[in-house]
């Protein structure tokens, strides 16, 4: 890639190694809680791109989740898919047929290798790629999409270790390139209501959040050859720790004021112990099979215990494993009182519908007073248009219109890498004895510089 250079060359290699799943210590895993800026580099915290007319989508992995955008980009006015690649030609080919079906124009076609993607980035008409690959991949693609002059929109986990967190940092500020992370839970019509609950002070001076991603995947495992479970199921025979942290842990970080007014500061996790998923494979698998081979590590509950620099503490809990109903916890606690979710309840000293001793479980006169002006404004569009309950169509619609607009992101690089750091901190914690281990401030600084997340409403490009 042309635009790459040496440079840039050195890092994917770095990447690559990380991606192989060799290890922190091959991965170049940093310690560093505050890197310098390199010289010609700027905080991106707020940064605002030159509006775009029409926001031409490159689409890298159109599997299990990626397909899902192909139709969401479709449906969104001043949104057109250009460029589609996958090194699957069956999903490619399902791609380009819901292109058809949906009435959009044709987009070039990528396929091979595992390097093929670079054939999109160097396309002229892409403005911003949307990375929907296995983990081991996000980072490179994410740094080389920016090095070749697009906005890099990436699933979670944006990173799996901390060198990957501070490069994608790095390229950012040196590209002035957006670099988000595709959290989409963040856009969910009840933590977008209690972000605005939260804004408006209904909670008191907030204490403490309760974050989680427990959702039971163990059949995953049966996907061999193709599709998540192929690669995921990997990871749990490499790291012990929190391997997906985002979901719950990301709209907390926004009712807190993250990256903008207090930051993560240290983190403390420990594991139970590993024995679900080779249960399972012994149940599901014949004796000789490669799920009977792996070693499972990641310990079938983990728990960890965020701590701020302002004192707020967060618990996040990963479990694919058990036997238990879906659940992120999404809980915010303050000096007022308390919401919870799932289910929804709320319990408030002033302001609410009874004593704090009890539960509220009826949403109806909450969501009339406290939806979020987003939701108001585009939740039945995003409803029909389907993706978790609306919120994967209004993520994608948020995105668009913030870069027709020339607004900053509700997403930065910084959120990205804070929120995916948790998983590789985790794991070094689990394995020493769960000790408080430092989390970087990635913002260098901006954090205490920066206001919250404010409370916006739906525009049009004019």
């Amino acid at each position: 890639m042309k635009k790459i250079g040496r440079r840039g060359f050195l890092k994917s290699t770095l990447a690559a190694g990380a991606a192989a799943g060799l290890g922190p210590a091959a991965a170049g895993q940093s310690r560093e809680i505050e890197r310098p800026r390199p010289a010609g580099s700027r905080p991106v915290m707020g940064l605002v791109a030159p509006r775009l007319e029409t926001v031409r989508v490159g689409l890298i992995g159109v599997g299990e989740r990626g397909t899902g955008f192909v139709r969401h980009f479709c449906n969104i006015e001043g949104a057109r898919i250009t460029a589609i690649c996958d090194t699957h030609q069956l999903v490619l080919d399902r791609a380009a047929r819901i292109l058809a079906d949906l009435g959009a124009s044709p987009a070039a076609l990528y396929t091979g290798d595992d390097h093929a993607y670079r054939k999109l980035l160097d396309r002229r008409d892409v403005d911003i790629v949307v990375i929907a690959t296995p983990w081991r991949w996000h980072a490179i693609m994410a740094a080389e999409a920016m090095e070749s002059g697009k906005h890099a929109f990436v699933e979670v986990p944006a990173v799996t270790t901390l060198e990957e967190a501070w490069w994608l940092v790095d390229t950012s500020e040196r590209t002035r390139m957006n670099c988000m992370m595709l959290e989409n839970v963040c856009y969910g019509r009840d933590e977008l209501m209690v972000l605005n609950m939260v804004r408006q002070g209904l909670f008191g001076e907030l204490l403490h959040g309760e974050a989680a991603y427990i959702h039971e995947l163990r059949w995953q495992m049966k996907e061999i050859d193709y599709k998540t479970g192929s690669w995921r199921t990997q990871w749990h025979a490499k790291r012990n720790g929190n391997l997906y942290p985002t979901h719950g842990l990301g709209p907390i970080a926004q009712y807190m004021g993250i990256n903008r007014g207090d930051r993560f500061d240290y983190m403390n996790s420990m594991s139970s112990p590993a024995v679900g998923r080779q249960a399972y494979a012994r149940r599901e698998f014949p004796p000789e099979h490669e799920r009977n081979r792996l070693d499972y590590v990641t310990g079938d509950m983990n728990t960890s215990l965020i701590r701020t620099v302002q004192g707020r503490t967060i618990m996040v809990q990963h479990d694919t494993t058990t036997p238990r109903p879906y659940s992120r916890h999404n809980l915010i606690q303050g000096t007022n009182g308390v919401f919870a979710g799932f289910p929804n309840r709320i319990a408030l000293e002033e302001g609410g519908a009874g004593s704090f001793h009890e539960w509220d479980y009826d949403m109806t006169a909450w969501r009339a007073r406290y939806d979020h002006p987003l939701w108001v404004q585009m939740g039945r569009r995003a409803e029909e248009q389907g993706g978790h309950g609306g919120m994967d169509h209004l993520m994608c619609w948020r995105l668009v219109d913030c870069l027709r607009n020339g607004e900053p992101l509700d997403q930065n690089v910084y959120d990205a890498a804070a929120w995916s750091a948790i998983g590789p901190i985790s794991a070094d914690s689990v394995a020493d004895r769960g000790n408080s281990k430092p989390i970087p401030d990635f913002t260098r600084g901006e954090w205490n510089r920066t206001e919250p997340l404010p409370i916006v409403g739906a525009k049009s490009a004019g």
